[in-house]
């Protein structure tokens, strides 16, 4: 933390930002403001703001809100609400989540200032050690992060706070450092990301491989088939119901590829194709109830799997599919917390984690494979 104070204020109104502003450098601290609570959230400053001080009825989040937020990344600073709009149940609320001030505004100078110096001068609290890691959402839905996270934090005291959206988001938020380490499924989306700059020391963590799964009705007729791509010809031939993700995910990403390999070009509109727009869990869930077939990661279906759908098409070598974690740059992002992201990628990618992931199995079956390992055919 800096020697000299940083105190945030968040505030949607520019004149009591700015006044704000002008009391906390005339008391000899450091100022930084911020319009909304979602840019204080999305700033570089989080880890080093001494105190907050925020609005309470604001567009967007609230600052009870934001205090929460806060919280619930393991951020424990000193936070100071103002509102024009005082009651009660807001004041018990913010009090109960440890805020040192609830003040109404107009309120004066020397009850900011009182709040200032006891926020400032209040014993540190514990602050838990985490990083956060923007995965995609194919490692919830397969139960491993559920299996292998307390396996970490056991062996080095480090939480890891997860950020769950699909591949092509979870690298747009390290491309804006807003997480510490990533675990994605898209090769050339990662080294792209590597290439950029945004990301250093890509690694292999594990694979299995993509499964087209549909209803045991079956009418597109491509039950056994061994290659993804005649597959896919043959359902948009049937028209047959087809659910994709549509969310920009590594699974999405691979069913784009895949359908240009097979020179179709699916129309949201023409009523056999559905653009779903959610994550593996929904899709599947959707695709079950509309007798559809879907693209999906094999590990994500084990973990899923009813008696609506069943496996198609598998053991084409174009459906490898490999999971990479990647450190997000602090070159470039000199806020993110590179050393105990580091722990997690080395503990993640040798014995210790390899051995927490082959462990993970359902109904026996081993989801995950050593990357070293070949995907064999069969």
């Amino acid at each position: 933390m800096s020697e000299v104070p940083l105190i945030s204020i968040v505030d949607d109104d520019a004149l009591a930002r700015d006044g704000i502003r002008e009391l906390v450098e005339s008391l000899g601290y450091k100022a930084t403001t911020f319009e909304s609570a979602q840019h204080f959230l999305e700033s570089s400053v989080l880890a080093e703001t001494t105190c907050l001080i925020t609005d309470v009825q604001m567009p967007g989040l609230s600052g009870l809100e934001l205090q929460e937020a806060l919280q619930s990344q393991g951020y424990h600073t000193p936070v100071i609400l103002i509102t024009a709009y005082p009651n009660e149940k807001n004041r018990t609320r913010a009090l109960d989540n440890g805020a040192v001030g609830f003040l109404s505004k107009p309120f004066d100078e020397e009850s900011l200032i009182k709040c200032l110096i006891a926020a400032i001068t209040a014993p540190a609290r514990a602050v838990e050690r985490f990083i956060t890691l923007g995965s995609t959402t194919s490692m919830q839905d397969s139960g491993l992060l559920g299996h292998i996270l307390p396996l970490f934090k056991a062996a080095s005291g480090i939480d890891v706070h997860v950020v769950v959206v699909g591949t092509g988001q979870a690298l747009a938020i390290g491309a804006r450092g807003g997480a510490d380490a990533l675990l994605v499924h898209d090769r050339a989306g990662e080294d792209k990301f590597v290439a950029d700059n945004f990301g250093i020391d890509r690694r292999d963590v594990m694979y299995d491989d993509f499964v087209i799964v549909g209803p045991s009705s079956d009418p597109a007729h491509i039950r056994g088939l061994k290659n993804a791509r005649q597959a896919l010809s043959q359902i948009a031939g049937a028209a047959a119901p087809f659910a994709s993700r549509g969310d920009d995910s590594g699974t999405n990403r691979m069913e784009v590829r895949l359908w240009k390999a097979a020179g179709i070009t699916p129309d949201p509109h023409s009523g056999w194709y559905r653009d779903v727009g959610q994550g593996m869990g929904a899709t599947l869930r959707l695709a079950g109830e509309m007798n559809a077939y879907t693209l999906t990661a094999r590990a994500s279906w084990l973990n899923f799997k009813n008696g609506r759908l069943e496996i198609l098409t598998e053991v084409d070598p174009v459906l490898f599919n490999s999971y990479g974690s990647i450190l997000v740059n602090p070159a470039k992002w000199p806020n993110v917390k590179f050393g105990d992201a580091e722990i997690w990628h080395e503990w993640l990618t040798t014995k210790p984690g390899l051995d927490a992931i082959l462990s993970h199995r359902i109904n026996g079956e081993e989801l995950f494979h050593a990357p070293e390992a070949t995907l064999i055919s069969g």
